[in-house]
């Protein structure tokens, strides 16, 4: 299995490639970053003679790059070709993916993730500031965003556990759900339902063809709600105003958070969320 050690002092960029497999990134205090290929048959193997790993230091950022490309027929005798590609680097690295068909494991804490893919999973612990992820096919699990989260999926579920600032969310078919949303969140499914268990602040504008909606405000903040369904139902435990200038808040400093919720068939539901401590896990 090749490996690499590199010095990285400072701000790290992680740029990743890899035709099919596994990616696994973490990171830990130390100022290097240590990469490693592997594959698990002739075809993965011969890839990684070919790949490309280095760094570039601009200025005091380090660029570690990681390419294994694969172009044209793939053929092999036996168990289907996987790359396993293993990186581990200082906390606070802003991070860039591309794969067909891969999963991709990020624990740790970085400053941005970017990730695009055909197939696979996508885990990542915390990310400072922006997130944007493409997916095709495969499921998403976000801890926490610190910054503006993009996420488009084309077949699996979305579940962020804290988002910090707005979210845009695309699935055509699968579930969204956000346990703790701090600002806006503009949310748009076909075929999958949502569930913001607690919203602070901002709009929440969530739009599903088939698929239930169900929004929680936080004790403390204002609402207003304009909800439309075509053959669902709308139910709501709280008070609500005719105008957004209207709607009641505890107090003129409260926060407010501005609903507006469309569905074809589904039914859309507005409640009061539960204390932090009993928002469900997942």
């Amino acid at each position: 299995m090749p490996t690499w050690d590199f010095d990285t002092p400072g701000p790290v960029r992680l740029d990743l490639e890899i035709p099919f497999g596994r990616i696994e990134i973490e990171t830990t205090t130390g100022d290097s970053t240590h990469v490693s290929l592997e594959g698990n048959e002739s075809v993965s193997r011969e890839l990684i003679e070919n790949a490309r790993v280095d760094m570039q230091r601009r200025g005091d950022v380090s660029n570690v790059v990681v390419e294994v490309r694969h172009r044209g027929f793939m053929f092999s005798i036996g168990r289907s070709p996987e790359i396993r590609l293993q990186v581990i680097c200082p906390p606070g690295a802003e991070v860039t993916v591309r794969t067909k068909s891969a999963d991709i494991r990020a624990r740790g804490e970085y400053a941005s993730f970017e990730a695009k893919t055909a197939s696979g999973d996508i885990e990542v612990d915390e990310v400072s500031g922006d997130l944007d992820v493409k997916t095709a096919s495969g499921d998403v699990a976000l801890q926490e965003v610190g910054g503006v989260a993009q996420i488009q999926s084309t077949s699996g579920d979305v579940a962020i556990q804290r988002a910090g600032s707005n979210v845009t969310a695309k699935l055509v078919s699968g579930d969204l759900w956000i346990r703790d949303a701090a600002a806006s969140v503009h949310a748009n499914t076909v075929s999958g339902g949502q569930r913001f268990e607690a919203v602070v602040r901002g709009a929440v504008e969530a739009t599903a063809v088939s698929g239930d909606i169900h929004v929680a405000i936080r004790r403390g903040s204002g609402v207003y709600v304009d909800a439309n369904t075509v053959s669902g139902s709308t139910s709501s435990e709280l008070e609500l105003a005719d105008a957004p200038q209207e709607a009641a808040a505890p107090d003129e400093n409260a926060p407010m958070v501005e609903v507006r919720a469309k569905t074809v068939s589904g039914d859309i539901t507005i409640a009061r969320a539960p204390a932090p401590a009993q928002l469900p896990a997942t």
